[in-house]
This record gives structure tokens, sequence and C-alpha cells, in this order.
């Protein structure tokens, strides 16, 4: 099957979520993705994790899980030892893209940062995925992804308190910065079809984080008067049910509104959606509605109605879903020992050459014989 990717090769360096991402995007549409496994690094993340101790059986089948890691081989090597040195310039004259998230100066001071390098190979594409970006006052701080939402001004909006902001539980800035390097990486390859060169990809994670105030600042010219955190419209909200369970709906637009208001039995709040003085006795008056029935009856009224409603599904009940499944968005590999893993599919729908699952992460530099393969059958890139 053609891919959209296939032609390319992406040699990464990325060990924490955004990099990852976006290599695993590229992967999973076609491209060849060896990744550079620094021992130290690997040392750094079982002590993170606590995997130190996982018999080699156990390793196997945790790198098999790893979603991110999918179609993706894998070559065990110390970048900044000298002995090194010739298969890291035989793959990077060989590579189109270079995918990194080591702060600021480290990959420089390994001889292998964006300079050196497009001495090398100019056509490619460089891409530096780091927290704060390779410029600024705070290029060499280092944090992960609620540091990057506190820097962007996002994370002061997180929360139903309005007194105390909180953490959002879903790694938003490292995906939301992994989608922006697949973006980057993609928008500087095909520059590169109309100047021949590549160029350096710089993406911040404070940055990306950016993205998310942009509806507020937008509609709030004097931020001061902005909506506090967790004031929300009476015409979406996470209502508890009957049973215990929650459901959410988002009838902002007037006619859904209406249909909404009349399956609860209070027309007469149709004409107070954006009453905001009334907000608090609606929502109260609401949430008091919605205990009296389960999910599934409120479910098939509003489903009769027309209206935007959805039971809060926990990630055992999305895995199992016929929308998700239907999607491909639940995938189930075997390994070689026939264990079942279940995977998350590429959110990336293509109807010509759609994204294709080719094998399951291998242990930490088990792929260093096909690598090495590959590099007599692959041209250098310049």
């Amino acid at each position: 099957m053609t891919t959209a990717l296939g032609d390319l090769f992406v040699l990464d360096f990325s060990k924490f979520l955004p990099g990852p991402y976006c290599t695993w995007m590229l992967a999973d549409l076609g491209a060849e993705v060896v990744r550079v496994e620094h021992p130290r690094e690997l040392a750094k993340q079982a002590q993170v994790f606590g995997t130190q101790s996982l018999s080699p059986a156990e390793q196997r089948l945790r790198r098999a899980r790893d979603i991110f890691a999918r179609n993706k081989k894998s070559l065990l090597i110390d970048p900044g030892d000298a002995a090194s040195r010739p298969m890291l310039e035989a793959l990077i004259k060989r590579a189109d893209v270079l995918v990194e998230d080591y702060r600021p100066g480290v990959m420089a001071a390994m001889g292998l940062g964006y300079e050196a390098v497009k001495a090398l190979n100019p056509k490619l594409v460089y891409c530096s995925v780091t927290l704060c970006g390779q410029t600024g006052p705070y290029r060499d701080k280092p944090g992960h992804d609620p540091i990057a939402l506190a820097i962007s001004g996002a994370l002061s909006r997180v929360g139903e308190d309005p007194d105390a902001p909180s953490f959002p539980g879903l790694p938003v800035a490292d995906l939301l910065t992994g989608s922006n390097a697949v973006i980057g990486v993609l928008a500087a390859l095909h520059a590169r079809t109309m100047t021949g060169r590549g160029q350096h990809v710089d993406i911040a994670m404070s940055d990306a984080s950016m993205a998310l105030i942009v509806t507020t600042v937008s509609r709030n010219p004097d931020l001061s008067r902005a909506p506090p955190r967790g004031q929300r419209r009476v015409d979406t909200g996470l209502w508890r049910c009957a049973d215990s369970r929650y459901l959410c709906t988002t009838d902002m637009e007037p006619r859904f509104w209406s249909r909404f208001c009349e399956v609860v039995g209070r027309p007469d709040f149709i004409a107070l959606q954006l009453d905001a003085a009334r907000r608090a006795e609606m929502i109260a008056a609401l949430e008091a509605i919605f205990l009296t029935r389960p999910v599934v009856d409120w479910m098939a009224a509003f489903e009769a109605a027309g209206t935007q409603a959805m039971p809060v599904l926990d990630i055992a009940e999305a895995l199992e879903d016929p929308h998700n499944q239907a999607r491909g968005m639940t995938p189930v590999y075997k390994t070689a020992e026939g264990v079942a893993v279940r995977h998350v599919g590429s959110p990336i729908k293509l109807s010509d050459t759609p994204s294709v699952f080719r094998y399951l992460a291998s242990l930490a530099g088990e792929d260093a014989d096909a690598v090495t393969a590959m590099l007599s059958e692959r041209p250098a890139t310049r």
C-alpha cells in the first residue's frame, strides 16, 4: 500500500511526550523512523517510572504496549560518544527529518546542533521541541506540560473552582506541541520542494499552549473583565444523573437550547439563555432535574430531540464504544508471543494513502542490524 510519507526517513532523538508524539504521527503515515535511544536517558526513564526491576519478558511487553513507539525502529547508541559518530553521520546524511527534544545547547555540545548537522545535510529539516524554545529569557528553563500551561496563561483558566486553578489531568500542552511539530515539519518539507534547502523548526510547548488562550483574548479586549475561571454558560454543562453518571451537553446555538429546555421541562428558560443574573438559579434547577432520571433515559430523550448530548465515557468505555471502534481508533495487535495489546489508532484519516500499522516497538537497540542494512540501501539526501 502506498503511504503518504513512505519516502521520508526520520531520525528521532526525542524522549518525552511531544517529540515521540510527532514522530508517531509521521511513522503511522508511512515515514521510516529510527529512534536514537541514549542508554543514559533510558536509565533515567526507568528510574522515573520505576521499571528497573522488570524482567526481559516484561520489558518486551511494555515496549509493545508503547503506542508512541509503534512503527519505529530502535538504535541504542550514545550520541555523545565519539565511537557513535560514523553511524550517526551516515544516518544524518540520509535523513529527511531530525526531531530532538534536548534542552537548548545539549545537541550542539554533542556536535549534533543544527549548524553542524546542516553542514552534513543541507536538505535536512531539523525540528527542536523544547519547553520554551531556542530563544527568549526562558529558553534554558526545565519543566513539563503544566509549566508550559502556567507560562502561557492557560493553566489559570483550568478547573471549576473560582478560587484556585487545577491541573487538566491530561497532557494538553504535550500533545498540542507534538501536533505543532508535525505541522512545522511538513511545512518545512514543503518549503524544501521550492528552495531545495532544509531549515530549523523551533517548536516550544509554551508557544503551543498560547493557542489555548486565543478565545479568551479575542473575546475580551479588557481582560480584567473576562469571566472568572469556572463560570460556565447555562447552555453547556456536566450534569450528574440519578445513576451517578454524568451527561455532557453543549446546546449553545439557540435552536438547540430551545430543544434542550423543552426536554428538561423548562421552556421558560429559553428566553433566559444569556441572562447572567439568572444563571446560578437556572443551573441549580437543572442540576436537580437531571438527578431525577438515569443517563440512559436522558440520552434517549435528547437524541429524540436532536440536541447535543453525550454520556461522559470513562477510558474503558471509550475503547469499547462502537463509534471509536468503527473509526479504527481502538486496534488490538498481537506480539510475537501472541499477547494481545490495546493501542490507539491514528487520528489522521486519508482516503488514498491511509496510515498503516507495520510493527510494534521492539526492545531498545534491537533493530541495529536493520538500521545498518538500511544505510546501504538508502542514498545520502545530499
